[in-house]
């Protein structure tokens, strides 16, 4: 059904650029006047309009265009049936592995709805325009983690595929870093760059997973190897997957136990604040959750199987994506185009309500090698686009 949705979805112009700014060169940017208004625009958005050059082509604003993202003159005008249905994806992929629905989220919103390209063009002519749809975007693609997160920790905690515990320390560590990386970045980082880093700390984290996969990496993940056997044959027996769910057998700031199916996994809440802290930082830099960060940091430094990681990280996400949310909107004033959020947030709740019941009769080794394949070819995709100007289908 994916394959076909996927498909669809390439196969189909998901904006368009309408009005003269869609057509032209840019030459003479220099000797062209600056807009001069906001256009009806408030806050930094409209400072920044004011501030672009006036004129037909592409970096300019042409006034009497026809309005598309955000309000803008020109802007791509966003397809809201796509969106709903590239949502419903981001929702299933994030509820089912826990990660990548924020980069997901990326990927409909820098190249499906062609935002990536039209905050491009503003780099030399406009670039705290640019800057600011690149922060845009970010915060966008929050919102539609944040839901996502929201609807799995709910579904998996009545699973009990959760690890509250754990869950909420990572999240605590994340308050911190998301409110240090909107003051410090929001409004400073250029698309391109932005593109870049994004792909790369993605592909970084790929690779590392492939080595998880070897023999090798599994030798130290028996306890886990052995709960992931004991859940997939209770499933496969359609026997009660919360009678042997997560439990609390001891709780302190140093060690925390819990169980799940068996077996017995330790942690430190102290580490996991820590964590939290240094995966958000780098999270709310790409504007995503930080599940394809939580994922590896639970399963090759806490050690659960993927069918408890799922839950706990998207716990985890949601605190941090309230959070940088709020941060980016009411302290950064950046704004997002509504109309596509609000049938963005459709589909991702429709999406996340399928994930965790769809996701429990993947193999964990399927469920991570799911999430390897998409961080792999997301990672090469962006890294190449934003470092090197190399488009990668």
């Amino acid at each position: 059904m994916w394959v076909a949705v996927l498909s669809l979805l390439a196969a189909t112009p998901a904006y368009c650029l309408t009005g003269a700014a869609s057509q032209g060169k840019s030459a003479g940017i220099e000797k062209a006047a600056a807009v001069e208004s906001d256009l009806g625009l408030q806050g930094k958005l409209g400072r920044a309009i004011s501030k672009a050059t006036s004129g037909e082509g592409k970096g300019l604003i042409d006034k009497d265009a026809e309005r598309g993202y955000l309000g803008i003159p020109g802007a791509p005008k966003i397809n809201l049936l796509i969106g709903f249905l590239w949502a419903i994806w981001v929702g299933w992929v994030f509820s089912t592995v826990g990660a990548f629905g924020g980069i997901m989220a990326g990927v409909g919103h820098i190249t499906i709805f062609g935002l990536g390209s039209y905050a491009k063009t503003f780099k030399n002519s406009a670039p705290e325009l640019n800057k600011y749809l690149t922060d845009s975007i970010r915060v966008s693609n929050q919102w539609l983690v944040g839901l996502s997160a929201l609807v799995s920790s709910f579904n998996y905690w009545r699973q009990k595929r959760l690890v509250a515990p754990l869950g909420i320390f990572l999240g605590l560590g994340a308050l911190v870093a998301t409110l240090l990386v909107v003051f410090t970045t929001a409004g400073k980082v250029k698309f391109s760059q932005y593109q870049g880093y994004f792909g790369l700390i993605v592909f970084i984290i790929g690779g590392f997973m492939v080595y998880e996969m070897t023999p090798r990496g599994q030798r130290s993940k028996k306890a886990s190897q052995e709960a992931a056997k004991a859940f997939e044959q209770t499933v496969k027996q359609k026997g009660d997957i919360q009678e042997q769910g997560v439990k609390t057998l001891k709780w302190s700031l140093v060690k925390t136990e819990i169980s799940f199916f068996g077996q017995t996994f330790r942690f430190s809440p102290i580490w996991a604040f820590i964590g939290g802290f240094v995966i958000s930082a780098v999270a709310s830099f790409i504007g995503v959750g930080g599940g394809f960060l939580y994922v590896p940091f639970l399963t090759s430094v806490v050690g659960l199987p993927m069918f408890v990681v799922a839950g706990t990280s998207a716990l985890s996400v949601l605190i941090g994506m309230i959070f940088a949310i709020f941060n980016f909107m009411v302290l950064a004033g950046i704004r997002v185009y509504w109309p596509m959020i609000g049938a963005e947030l459709v589909g991702i709740f429709v999406g996340s309500m399928i994930g965790p019941r769809t996701g429990k009769y993947i193999p964990n080794k399927v469920l991570k090698l799911i999430f390897i394949v998409l961080a792999l070819y997301v990672g090469l995709r962006y890294t190449l686009r934003g470092f090197f100007g190399i488009h990668l289908l």
